[in-house]
């Protein structure tokens, strides 16, 4: 299953996008309201909770400067990623696209595809506001 956010614009350059999306600690102003958690527990590595959801732990996987970070499940029972897509628009313009990517079973899929598809987009629109 793979799920893109829609194409944020940003008044940043390429650089200054992907520098801010490299610290995992600034995922924590992308969440949504309804983070009950978030804890940096390495250089790389970060926990997060949403309201009536489980623990997810994500890590850097792989980084492509300054055009994509991809972010993997840690540990875990499911394998997901989750990519920022980053492009110059100019020398102080970018846009940036989330694409979660993950192998489900139907039933889990069709669960899983509106609360993921939410969360993806309400991350991509609060990078404007966050950098």
């Amino acid at each position: 299953m793979t799920l893109s956010s829609p194409k944020t614009v940003i008044e940043k350059s390429q650089q200054e996008v992907f520098d801010f999306l490299g610290e995992v600690n600034n995922f924590e102003k992308l969440m949504p309201e309804s983070i009950q958690k978030f804890e940096v527990i390495g250089e790389d590595t970060f926990i997060f909770a949403l309201k009536g959801m489980p623990e997810i732990t994500l890590a850097k996987k792989s980084v492509d400067a300054p055009n994509k970070i991809v972010l993997g499940a840690a540990g875990g029972k499911i394998d997901f990623s989750l990519t920022g897509n980053i492009r110059a628009l100019g020398d102080n313009q970018s846009e940036v696209e989330l694409v979660f990517d993950g192998d489900f079973n139907p039933m889990m899929a069709m669960m899983i595809k509106g609360p993921i598809s939410k969360f993806i987009e309400t991350l991509s629109g609060n990078i404007q506001n966050a950098i």
